[in-house]
């Protein structure tokens, strides 16, 4: 199927590019539209929840009380009580709009001490904004800017509003900053890699055509459901993370198939019958562990399940279309420029590759079992994680918005604009009073009021004075919704705390059902790919292995703050609970990737031979350098993603980066080596019914044939340390 595929490519292989070419210009034109369609709101909320059903009762019978803009007044010397300030304060607030700005609530209009700073030096305001949206609302912020400065005050301004836009913000700027500095560096690195400017180029024009292909994917989405402006970030990375691994293998096996002899027509269809095999196979794995986040019902999940499925796709179908057409317009100008100096440094990276391997296979088991010791130590901080949301401390340190929020939550005991809201329906208003009296005695309670009544619906605004992540202000939600309700009513317990709470329950219930998939999924995958029932077992665990020591080094770094000053960010001691989700689908799927690339070599050597070990060896020697300059390009992309001034960004980036460093030099040099030389002829074996299932539907190159016999590694060496294998 595979050959066939690639001998079509070759004849319309004009047709092809120039349809290819009206694509991407469509592509370009309707994907930049994307960023002005996309949501800027956190999108970690679980819809259907406790907490989302008491925000939309609260909106629906009491009217939106969500804190958009909170204006914070600082004075060194003068204090609330100051007449001048109160007239400066009350001047400014009076100057709003009234079209812009629906409500204000402050401590010279309420009286109340929460909006007052312990030193009594400094106030805050919040104010409401007209709009349907969040988009709506944060038109009206330069005029608010303007007006709600006080005389003689510093005026500092924040909220939800405020911070959503410096986010979205931040995101456009990041994108442009990474690939500002990954786009050179790769290329440099690409020349050197491949050997030739036109080679190197072909990746970048493959992820320059993912990138905008699913730009244009998620913009259509954005017509029929929310996606979220972060969604952009993993459609980057991955696109060109994904683009220069597939378009690496795909170019260096045709020109070894070049190298051969035969014509391009036949280079071609053999590139696409070997590496063109693999990457469809890889390249349907990772999709298929990104489409598992849509198991969760929360827009951030959702939307990185929708970006990074599309990133995926349309890398794929350019891998497998436009980037073998190129290759058969090219032909053996894809060596154009190569230096002879690059054969003979292939020639030594392929000897030492197979040295390395014969070395491993001498001690199979020091060789697993310490790096998996290793690996496995790199993992134990996880067992410490601390689960907590996100807060404007993963904004740059000094910006505005952030430097508002953390004076809310030092300065002012009892900070206001993130309670626990109680929501009552079908309830007297005595029993309200009474059930707030109720809430007021609990553990950690600063202050509980009924702060709004219409009709039968009460809302109780609960104020604590601990971090709104902490495990003490979950135990408030968790207490408050063991209370036996008045007779006859409903009672909605919502607010940040807990969307947290509510989110990593419903995190955990679906978890096991994404991990479900994803092993199944693998399993049939890679059995169908190879015809082995060790192999697919072997790669989910290697696997684990190297989220193993992501997880752990995220907790250490982000959690626990090592590397804080070095990455520039702020620690909080908690890591958001829908990050490691995110990294795991997204580094289970780029594992597999490399994993699917040298069980694919190895294959194709084991069917020439029948010799494990010999095929162990040579699928080592063929694809070690390879991995290991995809990784190396692939971390390039991920380090310049982790420079994002957005600190989970930056997570993402950084996990990735540890991951593909682990998993292409301990797990695919040391690890896989030893245990299939362990296992021997076992890894290839599956009992007679599935191999007759697997001779029927088995992923295959040329029509169930086998692999011609792979190009001879003729060097003295390693004849040499073969030969100290054999004896």
């Amino acid at each position: 199927m595979f050959d066939a595929w690639g001998r079509f490519v070759y004849r319309r292989r004009k047709a092809i590019l120039v349809g290819s070419a009206m694509v991407l210009v469509t592509a370009v034109v309707w994907g930049l539209g994307v960023f002005g369609s996309l949501s800027s709101s956190s999108g970690f909320e679980v819809p259907g929840s406790e907490s989302a059903l008491s925000a939309e009762a609260e909106t629906a019978d009491l009217g939106r009380r969500d804190s958009d803009v909170v204006v914070l007044y600082e004075s060194a010397d003068r204090t609330v009580d100051d007449p001048e300030y109160r007239a400066a304060v009350t001047a400014a607030l009076a100057a709003l709009p009234a079209d812009q700005v629906l409500s204000v609530r402050g401590y010279f209009d309420t009286g109340s001490p929460q909006f007052v700073s312990e030193d009594r030096k400094s106030t805050y305001a919040v104010l409401q904004l007209e709009g349907v949206d969040e988009k709506a609302r944060r038109v009206h912020l330069p005029m608010i800017r303007e007006k709600a400065a006080a005389e003689g005050l510093t005026t500092r301004i924040g909220g939800q509003v405020v911070t959503q836009k410096l986010i979205s913000d931040q995101v456009k700027k990041d994108i442009g900053i990474a690939e500002g500095i990954a786009t050179p560096v790769l290329l440099v690195v690409m020349i050197v890699i491949f050997g030739s400017v036109v080679a190197a180029s072909l990746s970048l024009a493959i992820g320059a055509v993912a990138i905008f292909g699913s730009f244009a994917v998620l913009h259509l989405l954005t017509l029929f459901t929310d996606v979220s402006i972060y969604s952009i970030n993993v459609t980057t990375l991955l696109g060109l993370g994904l683009a220069i691994d597939y378009g690496l293998f795909m170019v260096m096996r045709f020109r070894e198939e070049l190298a051969r002899g035969g014509t391009t027509e036949d280079a071609v269809a053999r590139t696409v019958a070997t590496a063109g095999r693999t990457v469809a196979v890889s390249g349907v794995t990772v999709a298929v562990s990104l489409l598992t986040l849509l198991i969760f019902p929360q827009t951030f999940l959702r939307s990185m399940g929708f970006g990074g499925v599309a990133t995926v796709l349309v890398d794929l179908l350019a891998a497998l279309t436009v980037l073998p057409a190129l290759l058969a317009v090219l032909g053996p100008k894809v060596n154009a420029g190569a230096p002879k100096w690059l054969a003979r440094r292939r020639d030594r990276e392929r000897t030492g590759w197979a040295r390395l391997a014969r070395v491993v296979m001498r001690r199979p088991l020091l060789f697993l079992l310490a790096p998996v010791a290793l690996v496995l130590a790199l993992g134990l901080p996880f067992l410490h994680v601390s689960w907590g949301g996100i807060d404007a401390r993963m904004l740059p340190q000094g910006t505005e918005t952030r430097a508002v929020s953390e004076a809310l939550s030092t300065r002012f005991p009892d900070n206001g604009t993130n309670p626990v809201t109680v929501v009552l329906r079908d309830v007297r208003q005595d029993a309200a009073t009474g059930f707030a009296a109720r809430v007021d005695q609990l553990p950690n309670v600063a202050n509980a009021v009924v702060t709004g009544v219409a009709g039968s619906t009460a809302r109780i605004t609960v104020t604590y004075p601990v971090d709104r992540m902490s495990g003490e202000a979950r135990a408030i939600v968790t207490d408050i919704r063991a209370l036996s309700p008045p007779p006859g009513a409903t009672v909605l317990v919502g607010g940040p705390t807990a969307e947290l709470v509510d989110q990593l329950d419903d995190l955990g219930d679906r978890l096991p059902w994404m991990a479900l998939i994803i092993v199944l999924v693998t399993l049939l995958l890679l059995f169908f790919a190879f015809g082995s029932v060790l192999l697919p077992i072997k790669a989910i665990a290697v696997n684990l292995l190297s989220l193993s020591a992501t997880f752990g080094a995220l907790v250490w770094i982000f959690q626990d703050g090592h590397l804080s000053g070095l990455l520039g960010f702020t620690p909080t001691g908690m890591i958001e609970p829908s990050m490691p989700i995110l990294v795991f689908a997204i580094i289970f799927g780029l594992s597999m990737d490399y994993e699917v690339f040298l069980l694919s070599r190895m294959r194709e050597h084991y069917q020439a031979t029948g010799d494990n070990d010999e095929a162990v060896a040579r699928g080592l020697s063929g694809t070690g350098g390879l991995i290991t300059n995809a990784a190396l390009l692939f971390v390039i992309v991920v380090a310049a993603f982790s420079l994002s001034g957005i600190t989970f960004i930056k997570l993402i980036g950084v996990g990735m980066f540890i991951a593909v460093v682990v998993d292409a030099t301990i797990v695919r040099a040391l690890v896989v080596p030893a245990a299939m030389k362990l296992a021997g002829r076992a890894n290839w074996w599956a009992p007679k019914p599935l191999r007759a299932l697997h001779t029927r539907f088995g992923i295959r190159e040329d029509g169930g044939t086998d692999n011609p016999a792979p190009p001879t590694l003729s060097t003295d060496a390693e004849l040499a340390e073969k030969g100290s294998v054999s004896r």
